[in-house]
This record gives C-alpha cells, sequence and structure tokens, in this order.
C-alpha cells in the first residue's frame, strides 16, 4: 500500500483535500481551521511516510496561481488604499524587522547556528520563500529546513488563533479609514421644499460621499429621468441613491423625505438588473459606458459578489456584474443587449488574460536583484504573480488585452491555488518533523519559534489597536503580515468575505514577502 501511494500522487494530492477540507468543517467554540486542515493533514500523512508527500511542482503552481488571483481581486481597491495605508505597511515592516531581531538574538542564546536561525525566522513567519532564499544561500544546507519545520506550525496556529481573537473582539466594529468600509447603499424619494434652485449636477457630492439621482417628477405629475442639467424646485420629488449618510444630508438640503415610491410608477421608465457579459466594456468605468448618451438611461448601482456598489462615474465594470439601469421601457432591450445581459458568456475564465498574467508575473519573481552585502534576491513564485496580479487587476485592461476575470472565475482561482499549496507546504513539513524532533534542539526551536510568532501576533494586535483598523482590515494584515494563505481563507470565511479582509492582505503582503527574504539572508550571514 505504502509504495502504492508512493507511485501514485495525484490520487495522494485529492485524498489530502478531501481529508483536510473535512478537519477544517470540525469547529471547536465555533472555531475551526477551514482550509488550513488541508495544511495539518498533510503534515499528519508525511509524517507516516514522507514519500506520500506532493510534488513541489503543485506547490509552485497552486502558490502563484493564488497570489495572481488574489491581486486581481485586490488590485482595483489596492492602489486608492495604498495613498492611504502606509501606517498599516510600515507597522508590518517595523514588526518583521524587529522580529527578525528577535530571532538572532533568540538564536545566539540558545546556541543555533545562522542556518537553523533564518529557518527559525522563516517558519515562525510561515514564508517557504524566505527558507528556499536561505537554503540557496547556504548551498542546500539542511539546517534552514529543521528551523523552519519545527516552528512552521506554532507560526501558523499561534496566528490563526491571533485572527479568531481579533475578530471575536471587534466583528461589527466600522473601519475609520476613509473608504476602508464601503458604506451600505441606500434609497429615498425626497420632496424638494426649500427654494434655493439649483442643478442636479451642483448636489450629487456631498461631504458623506456621492449621491446618485435617479427619477425625477414634477408638481404637475410629469416623470423624468434626472440628468445633470435638471433644475430642481420647489414640490419636485427626486429619487437620490447612495450612502445613509450622504442621502441624510442632501434631503436636508433639499426639503423632506417623503413616502412616494417614485420607483413603482414602471409605465414610461422601467428599471432591472442586467449582467455585464460584453467583453469590449469590461474594464471601463461606468462613465466611459454613456448609456445617457445612447439610451437615456442611468445606472445607480452595480451589484458585484454580495456587494452592492453606487454606480460612480469612475467606477469600473468587472465581468459578472449586475447594473442597476433605469431607462425609458422602449429602451430597456437595447440597454440589455448593449451590455451582454448572459449569464453564459461570463463563465469564461479568460485564459489568455489569465496565461499572460501568470507568466508575467513568473518571470518577474525569476529575475534576479542583487543586493550589496546580500548577493542575488527573487521576488519568487508568490510576490511576482501578486504584484503583476495587483497592477493588471487595476488597469482591467491595456488596449485590446483584457486582463479582468469574473469575480467568481478568480474566487475559484484563490481557492484551489490556495488548496494545492498548502497540500504542498504541509507535506514538506511533515516530512522532516519526526526526525527533528529526536535532535538535542527540537524543544527549544519548537519554544523558541513561539516565542518569534507570538511577538509579531502582539506587534500587529497592539497596532491593529492603535490604528483604530476594524477587525476584518486587521485580520486580513496578520494573515498578509504572515504572508499565510490559510488564515487569510479562515478569515475570509469567518467575515462572510468582507472585502477589507482580502484589501488588508494584499496591502502588506508584497511588503511582507520581500522584507521576509531579505532577512532569512541577512541571517544566514550574521
Amino acid at each position: 500500500m505504502k509504495a502504492f501511494l508512493a507511485e501514485q500522487p495525484v490520487l495522494v494530492l485529492f485524498g489530502l483535500l478531501a481529508l483536510g477540507t473535512l478537519l477544517g468543517k470540525i469547529t471547536i467554540r465555533g472555531v475551526g481551521l477551514g482550509p488550513a486542515g488541508v495544511l495539518f493533514a498533510a503534515l499528519a500523512l508525511s509524517a507516516v511516510d514522507p514519500d506520500w508527500a506532493v510534488p513541489e511542482i503543485v506547490g509552485t503552481l497552486g502558490l502563484s496561481l493564488f497570489a495572481y488571483a488574489v491581486g486581481i481581486v485586490a488590485g482595483p481597491s489596492f492602489f486608492g488604499g495604498l495613498r492611504r495605508g502606509i501606517r498599516p505597511i510600515a507597522l508590518v515592516a517595523a514588526a518583521l524587522l524587529g522580529v527578525g531581531a528577535l530571532s538572532y538574538g533568540l538564536g545566539r542564546a540558545l546556541g543555533f547556528s545562522p542556518g537553523t536561525i533564518a529557518g527559525m525566522y522563516a517558519g515562525a513567519n510561515t514564508n517557504t520563500p524566505g527558507l528556499a532564499a536561505a537554503i540557496v544561500r547556504l548551498d542546500g544546507s539542511p539546517e534552514p529546513t529543521v528551523g523552519y519545520s519545527l516552528s512552521y506550525i506554532g507560526g501558523v496556529l499561534v496566528m490563526l488563533l491571533t485572527t479568531a481573537w481579533l475578530l471575536r473582539r471587534g466583528q461589527s466594529a466600522p473601519d475609520p479609514e476613509p473608504g476602508g468600509n464601503r458604506p451600505e447603499v441606500t434609497t429615498r424619494t425626497v420632496e424638494v421644499t426649500h427654494d434655493n434652485v439649483m442643478e442636479i449636477r451642483e448636489l450629487r457630492r456631498t461631504p458623506y460621499g456621492e449621491v446618485l439621482f435617479s427619477r425625477h417628477r414634477t408638481p404637475d405629475g410629469e416623470m423624468h429621468l434626472a440628468a445633470g442639467a435638471t433644475v430642481l424646485r420647489p414640490g419636485d420629488m427626486v429619487h437620490l441613491v447612495g450612502a445613509q449618510a450622504a442621502v441624510d444630508h442632501l434631503t436636508k438640503q433639499l426639503g423632506r423625505a417623503s413616502d412616494v415610491v417614485l420607483t413603482m410608477e414602471r409605465d414610461e421608465f422601467d428599471f432591472r438588473r442586467i449582467v455585464v457579459s460584453n467583453k469590449a466594456l469590461f474594464g471601463k468605468s461606468i462613465g466611459e459606458l454613456h448609456l445617457w448618451d445612447r439610451f437615456m438611461a442611468t445606472a445607480t448601482r452595480v451589484r458585484r459578489a454580495d456587494q452592492d456598489f453606487l454606480a460612480t462615474a469612475d467606477l469600473h465594470v468587472q465581468p459578472g456584474d449586475r447594473i442597476r439601469v433605469t431607462a425609458p421601457a422602449d429602451q430597456m432591450t437595447k440597454v440589455a443587449k448593449y451590455l451582454g445581459d448572459s449569464e453564459h458568456a461570463i463563465s469564461d475564465i479568460n485564459p489568455l488574460g489569465l496565461a499572460t498574467g501568470m507568466t508575467l508575473g513568473l518571470l518577474l519573481g525569476a529575475v534576479p536583484f542583487v543586493v550589496p552585502g546580500l548577493g542575488t534576491l527573487h521576488l519568487g513564485a508568490a510576490a511576482g504573480p501578486l504584484l503583476v496580479g495587483l497592477i493588471v487587476g487595476r488597469l482591467g485592461r491595456s488596449g485590446p488585452m483584457l486582463w479582468t476575470l469574473p469575480h467568481s472565475g478568480a474566487e475559484t482561482l484563490t481557492q484551489l491555488g490556495l488548496l494545492l499549496f498548502l497540500a504542498y507546504a504541509g507535506g514538506r513539513a511533515g516530512s522532516q518533523v519526526v526526525t527533528a524532533l529526536t535532535s538535542p534542539l527540537g524543544l527549544k526551536l519548537i519554544l523558541a519559534g513561539l516565542v518569534v510568532t507570538a511577538a509579531h501576533a502582539a506587534v500587529l494586535a497592539y497596532g491593529a489597536r492603535h490604528l483604530a483598523m476594524a477587525a476584518p482590515r486587521a485580520a486580513g494584515m496578520v494573515a498578509g503580515s504572515q504572508t499565510q494563505p490559510a488564515i487569510l481563507a479562515f478569515a475570509n470565511e469567518s467575515t462572510g468575505h468582507d472585502p477589507r479582509v482580502t484589501m488588508g492582505y494584499a496591502l502588506v503582503y508584497p511588503v511582507a514577502m520581500v522584507v521576509k527574504i531579505i532577512v532569512c539572508q541577512v541571517l544566514t550571514i550574521l
């Protein structure tokens, strides 16, 4: 049986995925491993027989797919967040440099070799690329692998517990960062009672965000779609769409809320949600769709995954978005045809864009960077695809080249890549655990690794509290600082895939990856 399984890596892989998924569904007081169950199933299986391991190429494929898909999903909001996210980035960089110094001090005090210290740092911070960099730096020495193996499990467990603690303490907390928590979209009919005559275009922007005007009814009962040049006068009624605070502000400015529901009057103007499946429109902004010029239609909301977004002119359209359109009844069919309105068409995962983006990411990861005193560094199969994914995810398209993926397709690739990587990573660490545990330094390595991870977690938790970060964003930051997909998956699952988790992760992940790779190599020469 052992020989048979050793010759069937694909069978072992999918068996691990099934067993690990079942393990991840087990919860204790509401906390479960989730996808990280695959990691621990692989650790246990490879500890029994090191030959029952997943091939390295599978792990590389999974890691690069995961990183690229995360970049694609986070790209549209990452660069805006970067402008206001310098403090979390600085916090993560400082934490990783600090625990690097702690690793060096602990390692020297306990008599560890430089290679073992570097491996312990990589394991305590669950960073396989850092381990690989240390091994290459030491010409294939096994010392980093031993340190990594015994500190890796604690690195995952401590950070999982930290993430669970953060989420339990502040799951519903608001995010004070501008744009950090996209407010829920609300609608209201308002009766104009004030005498200040103004055009709609002058009213759209409020201190609390933009408000869109959908319909406009005059005192004599005439219904119109609200245009920017429409002048509002006492007795008019308008239908507003926007964030609660912005709509409240504009209601006070115009007059009072009305019980009349303008959207129920559908004889002349109708509304519906239309799926964007026309590939020519992917990556374009709402303003670039020119719905008003083409059809005298307006877009007020965009449904993406399970979230509603206000259809502002600068919001870029992604495959599978569902746009809430209000248009003359006789134009609605034309609007639907223009946007696509095909569920089948959005099932295409855009193989050309995916393959090209992955190729560019892996090429970037393979480019050597010469750093004085450290030698040659590489971004690797994680940071390279992630950086490219963030960039092309923000661009949407480059001329005829479409980069975007349907949201469901990107989420599927993220989950698949994550599971493949975890199955490989568990097999790699588990094959060394039994041997390392019998060594004289085994217990010291485990305890030292736990101290390093706990210090890292404490700095992040304190920093998140000091920065008044909402729990979902803080959990994403912890996962990104630890460069650990399992923690990201756990946080996503625990929050119902709150977008702030992925945003927090993607914001700090590139910096964390680069810092760890550099620190691991520095530790080998101290």
